[in-house]
């Protein structure tokens, strides 16, 4: 199997080219600081973590600007703390400033070039739209969580890909590269779908999983990239008969 055999590559956003461990650690510090909590990193990222895949699972239709902010104040009260609303709403208005991986835009730009690329997202559109000025390309389609009424993992989300790219884009289920950090998210649903997949394994040499969950069966890929840059290197390397 090669890069080159694929004609799309569909992306999970948040985690893959938005750095969102990075932007919720940002996020959380008011609530941090309200509490006076000296919290490692890694355990507010894992604690967030296992809120949001049961407020996911409990609210699929929940738009996802709302949906942080319910998780907020879930947070707070597990730690025990009372804070204004104020605080809940600007967690959930926060994915605008989200910053993405430092690869992501140019990386994207190269791969434009030879790729159709389209974003599957655990998102709403409105918060999209302020990531996606930061990615710096227009994306072919882009289906997200408030379209489809379900988050990843439920393979509700793999089933609406698949289809409308066969509809929107003339594009069979062999054509198609999921290219994803998420393993929980994406990977496992993914290789449930019959679709190829590359694992953009932003946390490489880190200890646990971070913000995300971890699926109880680790699935094979068939592509393995510490960064988008790395994968936009070995098609460059591929066609270049490197």
């Amino acid at each position: 199997m090669r890069l080159t055999d694929f004609k799309v590559l569909t992306f999970d956003c948040y985690g893959t080219l938005i750095d969102w461990e990075t932007g919720l650690w940002n996020a959380l510090q008011p609530l941090l600081a309200a509490g006076r909590l000296d919290m490692p990193r890694e355990t507010a990222l894992a604690l967030y973590g296992r809120h949001e895949a049961e407020q996911e699972r409990q609210t699929p239709s929940l738009r996802y600007s709302t949906l942080l902010s319910v998780i907020h104040a879930r947070l707070a009260r597990e730690l025990g703390l009372r804070v204004h609303a104020d605080l809940h709403d600007g967690f959930g208005a926060s994915v605008p400033d989200w910053p993405a991986f430092p690869d992501s835009a140019e990386a994207l730009a190269y791969l434009k070039r030879h790729y159709r690329l389209v974003i599957l997202s655990n998102i709403d559109r409105q918060s999209f739209t302020a990531s996606n000025r930061k990615l710096g390309v227009t994306f072919d389609a882009i289906y997200t969580a408030e379209d489809i009424g379900a988050y990843k993992p439920d393979p509700a989300n793999f089933a609406y890909l698949v289809d409308h790219l066969d509809t929107d884009l003339g594009l069979r289920p062999q054509e198609i590269l999921h290219t994803a950090q998420s393993l929980y998210h994406d990977h496992v649903p993914a290789a449930r779908a019959g679709l190829a997949r590359a694992w953009i394994d932003r946390r490489f040499g880190r200890a646990g999983s971070g913000a995300t969950p971890v699926p109880e069966t680790r699935p094979e890929v068939d592509f393995h990239f510490r960064s988008l840059g790395a994968l936009a290197e070995a098609h460059r390397a591929e066609i270049e008969g490197r």
